[in-house]
């Protein structure tokens, strides 16, 4: 705002196109000198300061319209050294931003899907740890940040306060002025129960988190429309249900890893093995030899017979195939 104030002397109509105070701290630096800015040269870095090419457009439109006075080289130079301050600052911020959010989806999980990451980390921190944020009461969760005005109250015999840090919450921003108390004491609520999963369970899981959520979004309808929301009792073993099957999930998914890393180790050579799956095939790709049957002398044997039983046939007179004959007759 300090740069919108100062560069506005000079370029006034400036306010109204860009609205975004780092955009406007980016084109006022690149704009700097109405008179000697090169408009061909500085096209491409205005588009990209702006974001956009019809923004570019109205402010080079501006530009040769506008009613600023003429500042100094000297003046200037100390506006653009703030306004490249203020771009520092702003993304010191997103990254420490972002590195808030990395840590909290690893320490508290469930409670920055409930709350979110700046909520969830100002309640930890006010705490002193997780665990002492698991170890309080509702009660005191909902109040966290306002024990000045809560002892005053308590001195004064007056109302006690609402809301604490949850103040800033969302759910609470929606809610009507006269539910604002039920929701923040109801959020506290679900705020406890997650710090105490997030604090106590062995495996991060979001689910208790976005069920939670889902939780806090019926209780703001009931109030509002008056339509029934669910059982805590429910929705619990809904999240339990999924739980076991992400776990379930997981465990087939380290299965399948630890069969691959041992089928694709790597010997001290540097050649891998080949897989079992490969051998079981060249092996059935091989042609097997076909082993000597053991039947053919059985029939050697049988034909041996036959011959020896054609032969005493032939050796026997035909009186006794006469008689055999008969006899096979009657």
């Amino acid at each position: 705002m300090r740069v919108r104030e100062w560069y506005a002397w000079h370029f006034p109509e400036l306010h109204k196109i860009v609205t975004d105070n780092i955009a406007y701290a980016k084109v006022s630096r690149v704009i700097r000198l109405r008179d000697g800015y090169p408009e061909k040269e500085k096209k491409d870095d205005l588009i990209e300061a702006c974001g956009s090419e019809e923004i570019a457009g109205e402010i080079t439109k501006a530009m040769k319209m506008s009613m600023g006075q003429d500042i100094v080289e000297m003046d200037m130079q100390n506006i653009d050294h703030f306004a490249s301050e203020v771009i520092k600052l702003a993304a010191m911020r997103t990254s420490l931003h972002e590195y808030l959010k990395t840590k909290m989806d690893l320490v508290a999980p469930n409670l920055s899907t409930l709350v979110g990451e700046i909520i969830g980390a100002r309640l930890i921190s006010h705490a002193g740890s997780l665990t002492n944020l698991a170890k309080y009461p509702a009660s005191t969760v909902q109040i966290l940040g306002a024990e000045k005005a809560l002892f005053r109250a308590l001195k004064t015999k007056g109302n006690t306060p609402k809301y604490g840090l949850i103040f800033h919450s969302t759910f609470i921003g929606r809610a009507h002025l006269k539910n604002k108390g039920r929701i923040s004491r109801y959020l506290a609520n679900k705020c406890s129960l997650a710090s105490r999963i997030d604090c106590f369970s062995d495996e991060a899981t979001q689910i208790f988190g976005e069920k939670l959520k889902d939780q806090v979004e019926e209780r703001l309808t009931f109030l509002t429309e008056g339509t029934k929301p669910r059982k805590n009792l429910e929705v619990m073993q809904e999240a339990i249900k999924e739980v076991t099957k992400a776990r379930k999930k997981k465990k087939k998914k380290a299965a399948a890893q630890q069969a691959a890393a041992q089928e694709g180790e790597t010997l001290g050579n540097g050649t891998a093995t080949e897989p079992k799956k490969k051998k079981k095939k060249q092996a059935a790709e091989e042609p097997v030899e076909e082993e000597p049957e053991e039947v053919a002398p059985v029939k050697k044997k049988k034909k041996k017979a036959a011959e020896e039983v054609e032969a005493t046939e032939a050796e026997e007179p035909p009186k006794k195939k006469k008689k055999k004959k008969a006899a096979a007759e009657e």
